[in-house]
């Protein structure tokens, strides 16, 4: 049987949230029979350059924190710092579209730079099918506004500028149907697997795949408000080894994040991104403590407001803060008639369009120069996709 069309879902190895999302999205896309590709934005360019890419943003991230935190405040206020970065992307637009197959039918993104080369590309009429992303955070930074987008879907709650005209449509979070409220066989034997004591409280500490920001502090601190840390190092091993220790729960990266959530009591997070939103579906409570710069910050202030989560702000608030959401329901986001699965929005978009067709194949110019530039343009990244 013939598939109804190709979708193209377009994401980057930058932590892990982003990557996530749009596993979801793909397999929710191929249930509905399309066929679909997936492409790392970042492997437009040649492997050591993605690499160097990818590690400075790590660096960054872990120990210039302040710096990222500038850095994001100076592109959500600064309109002319986010077109120098489209700018600098510019080269590289060539060699994404042809990356695209000619019976694609729709594009959708889960990072911010991918829009920022496809926008131009939709808006100028070199690409006609429809561009669509899914914002994996829950404050929309200006760095994912591009011209030329179609649809920008964002879970509720989520937040933009007023001064950003961007058509945000209101949808279900990307996260797997297996986060669901467990039963209390399920608690048991969650806890079973990954060794973890069957009475007691435990916190679940998170820090995206590469654990970053201030855990060890996180860490003992929970252990000092009287709650067991369960924490997810994800892949940062140092990390995991300066952890490990006597009566502590120390994991690397996990697989089944849902069986884990099954099995703890909070969870303590500090980037506000799509684990966030599958320990909501989850029905998990989730305090806000230590949040890491940029992204992180913007995204507990706005989960604090909308009462999705608590913020901790100092190690004293911590204890009470846990003590007042362990055993509670937390507040679920609703999924009303306004809110949709975002795989049924692309399809939709997706049937109704014609296919792409054919992008030529002329190698240009331009791409050595794209390559040097997309370097720069990633270091200035400015929102993130931490798990």
């Amino acid at each position: 049987m013939e598939h109804p069309g190709r979708i193209v879902v377009v994401s980057a190895d930058i932590g892990a949230g982003h990557d996530r999302a749009a596993d979801e999205l793909a397999q929710r896309l191929r249930a509905r029979g399309f066929a679909v590709d997936r492409l790392n934005l970042l492997h437009l360019l040649p492997r050591p350059l993605h690499r160097a890419v990818r590690e400075t943003y790590r660096g960054v991230l872990h120990r210039l924190p302040w710096g990222y935190h500038a850095l994001f405040r100076l592109t959500g206020s600064s309109p002319t710092a986010v077109r120098a970065i489209r700018a600098l992307l510019r080269p590289l637009r060539r060699r994404l579209r042809r990356r695209i197959p000619s019976d694609t039918r729709a594009v959708v993104t889960t990072y911010p730079f991918a829009n920022q080369l496809l926008g131009p590309l939709r808006r100028h009429g070199r690409l006609r099918v429809p561009v669509i992303t899914y914002v994996t955070d829950f404050v929309v930074h200006p760095t994912w506004l591009a011209p030329g987008v179609d649809v920008y879907c964002a879970v509720r709650h989520a937040e933009t500028r007023q001064a950003d005209a961007a058509d945000v449509t209101v949808v279900q979070p990307l996260v797997s149907r297996a986060f669901a409220r467990p039963g209390p066989e399920d608690r048991q034997r969650a806890r079973q697997r990954f060794g973890l004591p069957a009475d007691g409280v435990l916190a679940l500490v998170v820090a995206g795949s590469w654990g970053a920001g201030e855990v060890p502090a996180t860490v003992a601190e929970v252990a000092a408000a009287g709650v067991r840390p369960v924490v997810v190092c994800g892949h940062n091993a140092a990390l995991r080894r300066r952890l490990h220790g006597a009566g502590r729960y120390v994991l690397g990266w996990v697989d089944d994040m849902p069986a884990l959530m099954r099995a703890v009591d909070v969870m303590v997070e500090n980037a506000g991104g799509l684990t966030c939103q599958e320990a909501l579906a989850a029905g998990l409570p989730v305090v806000t403590y230590r949040p890491i710069a940029g992204h992180g910050r913007a995204n507990a202030a706005i989960l604090a407001r909308a009462g999705l989560s608590r913020w901790a702000g100092t190690p004293q608030q911590l204890g009470p803060v846990l003590a007042a959401v362990i055993g509670t329901s937390p507040v679920v986001p609703s999924h009303d008639d306004v809110s949709q699965d975002p795989a049924g929005l692309v399809a939709e978009a997706a049937r109704r369009a014609p296919p792409a067709g054919s992008a030529g194949t002329r190698r240009p110019l331009l791409d050595p120069v794209g390559d040097a530039v997309a370097v720069l343009a990633a270091m200035l990244q400015s929102t993130g996709g931490l798990r």
